[in-house]
């Protein structure tokens, strides 16, 4: 059964959802933009029932209790930093590291600072920013499908274009690929005061980043070729910066909203990937 509970860190008091008993294998999962935890409403209930025990946090901004205003405190850096301290929290020395979207991007920074606490690592659509970064700057294709993000960086603009008309430009981002009734609690989420904000800020610090090293640990990355912002050109380099076992997943025909749209198929790929690495 998934439960809502908090996690309270430094920075604040995150929102969250767990699955599974208590010493269980402790799996941490985090979501992307423009969502919350319960994206992995799927995984958490089959992991949190297979033994695992699974938190999925509210990140930072998209929880109430941990949502500062500067976008300067959405640097990379302080995002990883939020991992540590959930893991802390919750009395975790060695834990699965699981992340979607800018999930995924927090998720190769933490296992590439933290590999003596990040067991295993799965990422799904973001591929390591490293190779995303390579493919912005050197790949046509990828450069096109990137153009969003200078909208998104700029202040104001992207709260006026994507809520306008009922948050019908936020809709759109979904592509109509996961239920209606999902795409209208995400929004209702991000449209509560400052949260969208918020959000926007993961964007607005990108330029703050350092370089990601890459990563040592045991890694699944997983994306769907009709992924309208990652193309294949960022996904099949990703291996560049995996140091450790890499196994990548191609799912065809299936978009960037992977956890819910293949929710069967991602569990059955994490599972497998979780077995493979008892370690």
């Amino acid at each position: 059964m998934i439960e809502a509970t908090k996690i309270s860190t430094a920075a604040g008091t995150f929102d969250a959802l767990a699955c599974g008993r208590a010493g269980g294998r402790e799996v941490l999962m985090l979501h992307g933009f423009p969502q919350a935890a319960i994206e992995w409403e799927f995984q958490l209930s089959a992991l949190g029932n297979g033994g695992c025990h699974v938190v999925a946090p509210d990140q930072r901004g998209y929880s109430a209790g941990a949502r500062p205003e500067r976008a300067e405190d959405y640097r990379l850096e302080e995002l990883v930093s939020d991992v540590a301290a959930f893991a802390d929290e919750l009395g975790w020395e060695r834990f699965d590291l699981i992340g979607h979207d800018w999930g995924a991007y927090v998720g190769w920074a933490a296992a590439a600072e933290f590999p003596d606490r990040v067991r295993t690592l799965t990422a799904v659509s973001m591929p390591h920013p490293a190779a995303l970064l390579s493919a912005m700057a050197e790949d046509e294709d990828q450069a096109l499908r990137s153009q969003y993000l200078d909208m998104m960086r700029r202040p104001r603009v992207a709260e006026r274009i994507l809520l306008a008309d009922n948050a019908a430009g936020l809709r759109k981002i979904f592509d109509w690929k996961i239920p209606e009734e999902r795409v209208d609690d995400y929004i209702h989420r991000l449209t509560q005061p400052e949260a969208f904000t918020a959000a926007l800020n993961w964007y607005r610090a990108m330029h703050l980043t350092g370089p990601v090293p890459p990563v040592p640990v045991p890694t699944l990355y997983v994306w769907g070729t009709e992924d309208a912002t990652i193309g294949s050109t960022a996904a099949t380099t990703c291996a560049a910066h995996v140091t450790g076992p890499y196994r990548f997943e191609m799912l065809e025909d299936i978009s960037h909203w992977i956890p819910e749209q293949s929710p069967e198929v991602l569990t059955m790929l994490i599972m497998e990937h979780l077995l493979s690495h008892r370690a």
